[in-house]
């Protein structure tokens, strides 16, 4: 990883944060946010599915209680008690308009000046396709960040009592194949490995080796590797 990006801005007190799956956020962004809540900082997860479609020999309507559960622990690990499931299928989300309707109410009830999402690119690197549930969600939540602010979009939020919110100063794009900024997380890995391991069903259905062990090594691979800077990178526009 380069340790040439700019840090991200830090003038904001409040960050959603927007994934497509319980886990999504945990694949190294949760350093950056264990990072942030200890520093004092509110963050807010929204997850746009239950992940229900996600435990090879799991039905759905099993798994997603499983993995609803296993989020919440994920996020308590670093300090984020504030989440949300909206329910959208998992596997089969689609970029529309009742997407980024969900996704402004949310913008609009959280007030965030920071929202993160993950990655929205087709690709996560070279050879490395990405799912078109993490495209359909990253790219409807930018357009969401312009929906919240404009009270002509989805006026029914108004009578719902979701008044505009034009405050989203920065979006940043978690595993981006395209970085701009960085965030130090120097002293907050085993934070971020401690809450993906709170992924045990979910990581025992992918490998059988420890949970533990598949942790630590993502979160490693996603900060820098046993060598270099350790940081999370994000593309952020704003």
């Amino acid at each position: 990883m380069s340790d040439e990006l700019p840090p991200l801005p830090d003038d904001w007190s409040r960050a959603l944060a927007v994934a497509a799956h319980p886990d999504d956020l945990e694949y190294g962004t949760a350093a950056a946010v264990a990072a942030w809540t200890a520093a004092g900082r509110s963050v807010s997860y929204v997850l746009v599915t239950r992940g229900e479609a996600g435990m090879a020999g799991t039905p759905p309507e099993s798994a997603a209680a499983i993995r609803e559960d296993e989020e919440r622990r994920s996020a308590a690990a670093v300090g984020v008690h504030d989440l949300r499931f909206l329910g959208h299928r998992d596997g089969v989300v689609t970029e529309g308009l009742d997407l980024r309707r969900d996704l402004a109410r949310e913008i609009r009830r959280a007030r965030p000046e920071l929202v993160v999402v993950t990655n929205h690119h087709e690709t996560f690197g070279p050879g490395m396709w990405n799912s078109a549930d993490h495209r359909a969600v990253g790219r409807a939540t930018l357009d969401a960040v312009g929906d919240a602010g404009n009270a002509w979009i989805f006026p029914e939020l108004v009578d719902e009592g979701f008044e505009p919110w034009p405050g989203v100063r920065h979006v940043a794009v978690a595993h981006s194949p395209q970085p701009t900024h960085a965030v130090d997380v120097t002293g907050w890995r085993d934070a971020a490995i401690a809450s993906l391991s709170e992924q045990k069903a979910y990581l025992a259905a992918l490998d059988p080796r420890p949970v533990a062990e598949q942790a630590r090594d993502i979160v490693l691979m996603t900060t820098g590797g046993e060598d270099g800077p350790v940081q999370v990178r994000f593309e952020v526009f704003g």
